[in-house]
């Protein structure tokens, strides 16, 4: 149920249209509202697993996640978060799917046609299904397919992941993105997360000692491989539904 502490504004900032919902049999992914979806958010992530890999997290309460999506999403029109809803698991009332994770478009650029698939989050219940796939599936067909078949026809979409973070790295390979390379220091943690940490030594004077870097693995496909059968294959990962445990 909507709560009236939050806004129920969605983000009306980011430099493409952004959908009122994305979906195929399976999921539905629709535009973050802290009012419908924070109060949410923040009880499904609680297990600390879900942030280890990131560079942010985990919030102390729902108002914090509010207030970082307003600072540090809302006001940069390259960024702009969605929430995903598994339609195979529904709640009580028999209608309404469960919150299975959140996924945003990131660093993209309406002058040079890119966007980044990243703050992939789903939610340990969900995870091993047909849910990743399946919302990664969908934003990349929404910003690959021409606008004529109701897409962005973007040129370039990338993926970051922490070379520690091998499940993003695994995921982004299964949807067809190839690795470009690797950012060595691109990364600053928090100093508990010495699991996505690359090791390196710390420097003498280091003006963030006691926070570990990680390095970060770059990886993207292309509008022409997107039209020369990576769409299909993409179509087809997707159709490969693995039943969620709840």
């Amino acid at each position: 149920m909507p709560s009236s502490q939050y806004s129920s504004k969605r983000d009306a900032n980011f430099c493409f249209p952004i959908p009122n919902a994305l979906e195929n049999d399976t999921i539905e992914i629709v535009p973050f509202i802290p009012s419908k979806h924070v109060e949410e958010f923040f009880s499904s992530s609680q297990d600390e697993k879900v942030w280890q890999y990131l560079p942010i997290g985990p919030f102390a309460s729902p108002s914090e996640f509010a207030s970082y999506w307003e600072k540090h999403i809302v006001s940069s029109d390259q960024h702009t978060l969605f929430v995903i809803l598994d339609k195979t698991t529904l709640k009580e009332d028999g209608k309404s799917p469960y919150m299975a994770g959140m996924i945003g478009y990131m660093n993209s650029k309406a002058v040079d046609l890119v966007t980044e698939i990243a703050f992939v989050i789903v939610f340990p219940k969900f995870q091993q299904s047909h849910v990743a796939s399946n919302a990664v599936g969908l934003l990349m067909h929404y910003a690959l397919d021409l606008p004529e078949n109701g897409g962005l026809g973007l040129r370039r979409v990338q993926w970051a992941a922490g070379t520690k973070n091998s499940a993003s790295v695994r995921l982004a390979e299964r949807m067809g993105f190839k690795i470009e390379g690797v950012l060595k220091w691109a990364r600053i943690l928090a100093p508990a997360k010495t699991i996505a940490s690359n090791g390196g030594p710390e420097r003498k004077g280091d003006p963030r000692a006691g926070c570990p870097s990680s390095d970060t693995a770059l990886l993207a496909v292309y509008w022409d491989n997107w039209e020369n059968g990576l769409r299909e294959k993409v179509d087809q990962v997707m159709g490969r539904r693995i039943d969620s445990h709840m």
